[in-house]
């Protein structure tokens, strides 16, 4: 799957799914959930307010996922 091996950090207010939920997910497809962000983080998901971490992904060049794509990306 599109995680399997990633790791993924959660900022912000996801609107379809509760943050547990998405750390779930995430960790039954493989990936590796992180509470921050470093130049070794491959997804930033971000929801509604994502806040600092979501500066420190532009700043490390980190690929940012809004609330869609990381569903999409979920149901693959």
């Amino acid at each position: 799957g599109p995680f399997a091996g990633k790791t993924v950090v959660l900022t912000g207010t996801l609107s379809k799914m509760s943050r547990d939920e998405a750390k779930k997910k995430v960790r039954d497809l493989g990936g590796e959930i992180s509470e921050s962000v470093s130049p070794k983080t491959n997804f930033v998901v971000a929801g509604e307010n994502p806040g600092s971490k979501r500066d420190k992904a532009e700043e490390f060049g980190v690929r940012i996922l809004e609330e869609a794509e990381f569903l999409r990306m979920l149901s693959k």
